[in-house]
C-alpha cells in the first residue's frame, strides 16, 4: 500500500484522501474544506519557501499550512508519474 500524508507528496503528484491523524477538531475543519474521504487531490504548487501548499481538488484551488497537511493520509496515485 503506498499510503503517506499529503505534505509529503511532491508538486505534480496526486492522491485520494484517506483518513486523518491528529486532534478532531482539525478534522472538522479540513471536511469543511472539501478534503473528505475518496476525495482525489493534486498538488500544484509550494510557496518559494516551501509552506504553504497549494492544492487542487473538487474543481477548486486551495492553500494549506505544511502543519495541517501532515494531518492528512492519503493514498498516493499508482499511476502518478509526477506530471
Amino acid at each position: 500500500m503506498n499510503r503517506t500524508t499529503l505534505d509529503q507528496l511532491k508538486a505534480g503528484e496526486r492522491g485520494v484522501v484517506q483518513g486523518y491523524q491528529g486532534e478532531e477538531d482539525l478534522h472538522y475543519r479540513l471536511k469543511e474544506l472539501g478534503l473528505v474521504h475518496g476525495t482525489r487531490i493534486l498538488v500544484k504548487r509550494f510557496a518559494p519557501l516551501g509552506d504553504p501548499m497549494e492544492v487542487v481538488l473538487r474543481g477548486y484551488s486551495l492553500s494549506i499550512r505544511k502543519q495541517d497537511a501532515a494531518k492528512i493520509l492519503v493514498q498516493k496515485d499508482k499511476n502518478d508519474d509526477g506530471k
